[in-house]
């Protein structure tokens, strides 16, 4: 047995003992209250360390009606986009959002209470006024503190529960509640430690006391491990089934709240400057050749200088994802269709890191959104959706070149929905339509393309109860009915749609696709194997699902990464 000493080793060790029924008294008392100290002098650096971070926060929430709650009909959803501060308690500095989330100036900052101040604390992510039901940015973003004032011994109980495994880091649970049963907005659940720096890696549960004003939901909250004894909020998954509190109708939902860009690409790519380096007194020469251009090429340079611009822009914000491997996957399939319709074109692929469904395309490259990859079912349809935007190249659809003035991209986060403007006319999406089903035609795909109106056909039979995740942020809305209608060449190609089938996978539950490292913003493919569905329900097309991370630990420089103490055998 590999020999661990200091105090990792020992409170591991009580809580194996206390877990076998060993007496917990005197030393192991103390000892047992030293772990929870931990936990909580942990949690208050996370919250010092959230005060000097700003990632983008990202809210989709689906309603449902019928006797099966959450297991009920679709029928309307809701959308949030933003920056998540915890300066002064939680706030979210709105990009946009649907019409049910008020504006976040009406949300109130939470902030440590006083004797004399209401025993409210964390802010409701829904509030009802007179039976009209609001969804308050503030109470969605909560989620990611089990409390940001008074997370302490004082405040709560904390109960040992039992040791699991959470991906590959090993972790100790506890069970805790408030000790004023009375109180408004404080945590109850359960929380996950890692079992070597006791930092909180999961918590689920609810806030205490939703009244008949304000309303709090269930919730699953995971964090990332990004650097050594650091993690920070990954995902929240929410789900409420029961529809009703304090007598009165509720809401029956789920939702998912995903963070990222939390370093994201430092402004002005200062990092770069310290890769320069002079290597000679005498002048750098350009010897690539005559620096005249003709008319056609400066327009050419023009035209790139507006899309490297918005592209930029994007990365700055953390909307678009750094280059990398799904990207290259993506271009594939792009090759594969310009090769077989002997179209040059110098197309590169890009994806936009949101969940709404919207493609668009900006000089020669092809943007297309992290939510809408997630759900395709095959590469046919994924080359139904890039034809389209590659037809727009092709057809020589410019965006707009007024982007190359450097000062067009000069505005902060908030006001970048309104001023990017990267749609295309109607003429120009049905022209594009036909394109690409011509383009499609004569590719490697044209034997599958009933795959590809299979998922016209299933997003055609929701896409009114979703109009939130079929909305385009910046660009083309492609889930419009427009759209859909355009591409009906490729809809009589499918076969009926058979949603009690459970072997005719029309599309895919949202995040089935793409894992997305939350510091650095990169984005990978999910690599599982398939699932083996055992009813038609399971299928869950285009639905927020729960999500289990598989957690993973970043060791130190020369250390082992996920290495814990070895822990001696407890007979459990």
């Amino acid at each position: 047995m590999q020999r661990v000493t200091g105090f990792c080793y020992c409170a591991v060790a009580i809580w194996v003992g206390l877990l076998a029924g060993a007496p917990a008294a005197g030393q192991e008392q103390d000892q047992a209250g030293r772990i929870i100290d931990r936990i909580v002098e942990g949690e208050q650096q996370f919250l010092a360390k959230m005060q000097t971070l700003h990632p983008i926060l990202e809210t989709y929430v689906q309603e449902f009606e019928g006797p099966d709650g959450a297991g009920g009909s679709l029928f309307q959803d809701h959308y949030m986009l933003g920056r998540l501060s915890v300066n002064n308690g939680v706030e979210v500095d709105g990009i946009t959002m649907s019409a049910r989330f008020q504006s976040p100036a009406r949300n109130k900052k939470m902030t440590t209470p006083s004797p004399n101040q209401p025993r409210d604390y964390a802010t409701a992510p829904a509030v009802r006024n007179k039976n009209v039901i609001s969804l308050m940015p503030a109470g969605w973003a909560q989620m990611v503190i089990p409390d940001g004032s008074l997370f302490n011994r004082a405040t709560y109980d904390f109960a040992y529960s039992r040791r699991e495994f959470l991906g590959e880091v090993r972790c100790l649970a506890f069970d805790v509640s408030p000790r004023d049963k009375n109180a408004v907005g404080r945590f109850l659940g359960t929380i996950w430690v890692d079992d070597q720096d006791f930092r909180i890696v999961r918590f689920n549960g609810v806030y205490s006391g939703s009244k008949s004003s304000k309303i709090f939901f269930h919730f699953d909250s995971w964090r990332a491990n990004v650097a050594p004894g650091l993690w920070l909020p990954a995902f929240v998954y929410v789900e409420e089934a029961e529809g009703s509190e304090q007598g009165k109708p509720a809401p029956r939902l789920k939702a998912q709240t995903r963070l990222w860009g939390y370093e994201g690409v430092r402004s002005g790519r200062l990092d770069e400057l310290s890769d320069l380096q002079i290597e000679s007194p005498a002048p750098v020469v350009d010897k690539s050749g005559s620096r005249d251009v003709t008319p056609v090429e400066g327009q050419r340079l023009w035209e790139r200088q507006a899309e490297q611009n918005v592209i930029l822009r994007l990365e700055r914000s953390s909307l678009v994802a750094p280059a990398g491997e799904v990207d290259q996957v993506l271009n594939t399939v792009v090759n594969n269709l310009m090769a077989t319709n002997n179209l040059d074109l110098d197309v590169q692929c890009r994806v936009l890191l949101t969940t709404p469904f919207e493609t668009f395309s900006i000089g020669r490259t092809i943007v297309i959104s992290r939510g809408l990859l997630d759900v395709l079912p095959d590469e046919a349809s994924l080359a139904m959706v890039l034809a389209e935007e590659l037809s727009h190249i092709a057809l020589g659809h410019r965006t707009t070149t007024e982007y190359a003035f450097g000062d067009k991209v000069m505005f902060n986060d908030g006001d970048l929905i309104r001023r990017l403007h990267l749609t295309l006319t109607p003429q120009e999406m049905e022209a594009g339509a036909a394109k690409a089903i011509q383009i499609l035609a004569n590719s490697p795909y044209k034997d599958k393309l009933g795959n590809a109106g299979l998922f016209l056909n299933a997003l055609q039979s929701r896409i009114r109860s979703l109009p939130n995740l079929a909305l385009a942020n910046l660009g083309n809305q492609f889930a419009s009915e427009s759209n859909i209608r355009q591409l009906v060449e490729l809809a009589k190609k499918a076969p009926p749609l058979e949603e009690n089938k459970i072997d005719q996978i029309a599309a895919l539950p949202l995040g089935s696709r793409v894992k997305l490292d939350v510091w650095t913003n990169q984005i990978t493919l999910i690599k599982t194997g398939a699932t083996a569905l055992l009813s038609s329900r399971e299928k869950m097309p285009f639905e927020v699902t729960p999500m289990a991370i598989n957690l993973t630990r970043i060791a130190a420089k020369g250390g082992e990464p996920g290495a814990p103490p070895e822990i001696p055998s407890s007979g459990k």
